[in-house]
């Protein structure tokens, strides 16, 4: 299913740009590319772009050379944050259910090569991430500060909140500057994955859906279930809630909610409110400094490296053998599963293409800058030492007739 084009004016004029989120603002603004910086060449003590791409993993999970379906710049493709930790950058991890993020947030507080690596005590739910002599943390997430702005909250939520919340930690009031990142997964597999943790008991009802300053009234986000939990329920029974939060997740969670009236679905007509929604979404992910994709591990460690110019100690693992990937539909139930998810498949669609055109990008800028690297080091090596080339300039000009009875090429050799 190809991506919806939302009407003229969501995305226009705003392709390729990069969020910055000061905090005090109610809202991120976008950063032109001219302030986007060359991504320079990477340590040689860890694997170059040609290792990563030998590892078989990588060769599978996608075609060697990727065909765009849409007509991304290269302001979209290039992704590089002058990431200062030692500042007053944050990164804040938009965790969205069942996406992967689990172990991605763990990779963000245990796995990454730190100057000072957070701090994580056994048994303990929360780490102390904090910058190199400093007594705050530089990562926004559930591993790090825990819940701040509510259970999974989204973009809406995170783009309000965290800047006051940040904002209380730190004693002097300083310009932060706040990179958004997030992981998204096939939507289908997300979907079930999800159905899959509600069988057996889980909620989120804890969550506070904030939205323009107030959270939704029982009418305008119903329950699917009586009691507690929704314990044991049949997929039929889930996909039948019209309620039901799991319907098209990511790209609600992405997008911001205020553009559609919050939760109060009689604000505008349900077409209209699905363009809306995808726009944002879109517009949201395009801008993030940072997306992974749950389908290709390797894929999103590599270009997080290149991103924030951070490092993992280990290298991230794919796991095909999850409990959606363990349930057999037939296919209607899984069209009628797409069609709950309609927002979500082309948000996807849109987000896959967009990841792998990246991680091709970033591929080609890395052998360009090696090449580059190659010929600076030949001819360096070729180049006579500065001593010689002054002894030399300072050698009186041969005559024309000693100059033209010698070898040429040795002549230009010598000059």
């Amino acid at each position: 299913m190809g991506l919806f084009l939302p009407k003229k004016g969501y995305l226009q004029g705003e392709t390729g740009y990069q969020y910055i989120c000061p905090a005090g603002s109610q809202s991120c603004h976008f950063r032109t590319a001219d302030k986007l910086r060359g991504i320079g060449a990477l340590s040689t003590q860890y694997p170059t772009i040609d290792d990563l791409y030998r590892d078989p993993e990588l060769e599978e999970d996608s075609p060697p050379k990727f065909i765009s379906k849409f007509n991304f710049t290269e302001r979209d493709l290039m992704r590089h944050v002058d990431f200062n930790i030692k500042g007053d950058d944050v990164i804040v991890f938009l965790h969205i259910q069942k996406t992967g993020g689990t172990t991605f947030g763990r990779h963000l507080v245990r796995n990454i090569r730190l100057e000072q690596p957070c701090d994580c005590k056994l048994g303990q739910k929360k780490c102390n991430c904090h910058r190199p002599g400093k007594d705050e943390s530089w990562l926004f997430s559930r591993f790090s500060t825990g819940w701040s702005c509510g259970l999974h909250a989204d973009w809406t939520e995170l783009t309000s909140c965290v800047p006051v919340i940040m904002g209380k930690k730190q004693a002097q009031k300083r310009k932060r500057n706040f990179y958004y990142i997030t992981m998204l997964r096939d939507p289908v597999s997300r979907y079930l994955s999800e159905w899959k943790h509600v069988q057996r008991g889980a909620t989120w009802k804890t969550s506070l859906h904030m939205c323009d300053g107030r959270a939704p009234t029982p009418d305008e986000l119903p329950a699917c279930y009586p009691g507690d939990d929704w314990s044991g329920v049949m997929l039929r029974d889930f996909m039948a809630c019209p309620h039901n939060l799991a319907n098209n997740r990511q790209t609600r969670m992405l997008a911001d909610l205020s553009l559609v009236g919050c939760y109060n679905l009689s604000s505008m007509n349900e077409s209209a409110r699905d363009a809306a929604l995808l726009a944002s979404a879109t517009r949201n992910l395009r801008g993030m400094a940072f997306y992974g994709l749950t389908e290709f591990q390797r894929k999103t460690q590599y270009l997080f490296e290149r991103t924030f110019r951070l490092r993992f100690i280990s290298a991230f693992t794919q796991l095909n053998s999850t409990r959606a990937a363990s349930v057999e539909l037939r296919e209607d139930v899984r069209r009628h599963i797409e069609g709950l998810n309609a927002l979500d498949v082309q948000l996807y669609d849109f987000a896959r293409d967009l990841f792998l055109q990246r991680v091709q990008f970033a591929h080609r800028q890395e052998r360009i800058q090696h090449r580059q690297e190659r010929r600076r080091r030949s001819r360096q090596h070729k180049a006579p030492p500065p001593g010689q080339r002054l002894r030399r300039k300072e050698e009186p000009m041969p005559s024309l007739q000693a100059a033209t009875t010698e070898d040429y090429a040795s002549q230009v050799a010598h000059w």
